[in-house]
């Protein structure tokens, strides 16, 4: 008798297990997603020279910068622009979170003020000072610049200022999707 329940125990938890109708067995089923359709400069073809005018070599302007999401929709936006290249490892150049969910551009040129008129606040770079730094590497080769979007479920609980790693931190667990670009530079 005790063989005979453990049999349709077992039988019973691998019905539980199986996939429903449409649902794949690899795939558990989940909430919709969303999805980072576009992330780009405007009339930039990604891996080309990035404009002396956003960097150190011209007036040290943020790029313009556009996006568009589908699915899930988000709360918020974050925005990190690194260098992977720097001698002393990854370099942050822009660290800018809580942009509204209605938002889906930034101007060139963004204030370096701690927090924007939108809302959103801007960190830490690794030059010290807040806002865009742009690329400005020592001379030789060229190094390469991700700007990288994160779609956030909320928004973080972040005070100006924040680094790179605190903001990391804070999106940890509430990032819906991301997409990146990069250009390069070089004096």
């Amino acid at each position: 008798m005790h063989y005979i329940n453990i049999v349709l125990s077992t039988a019973a938890l691998l019905f539980l297990c199986l996939p429903s109708e449409g649902q794949s067995q690899d795939q558990p089923k989940q909430a919709p997603a969303a999805v980072i359709d576009t992330f780009h400069i405007p009339d930039f073809k990604e891996g080309a020279r990035l404009p002396d005018k956003w960097t150190c070599g011209g007036k040290d302007l943020s790029p313009p910068l556009e996006w568009r999401v589908s699915g899930a929709n988000p709360k918020a936006y974050a925005i990190i622009c690194v260098d992977p290249d720097a001698p002393s490892g990854v370099w942050t150049h822009w660290v800018i979170y809580n942009l509204p969910d209605t938002l889906n551009c930034l101007l060139e040129g963004v204030d370096d003020a701690p927090m924007l008129d939108s809302g959103a606040g801007q960190g830490r770079n690794d030059f010290g000072s807040l806002g865009y730094r742009g690329p400005c590497p020592p001379h030789g080769k060229p190094h390469r610049y991700f700007f990288n979007l994160y779609a956030l479920s909320e928004k973080c609980p972040l005070k100006p200022g924040a680094t790179c790693a605190e903001l990391r931190s804070a999106m940890e667990g509430h990032i819906l999707a991301t997409k990146s670009f990069y250009g390069i530079w070089s004096r």
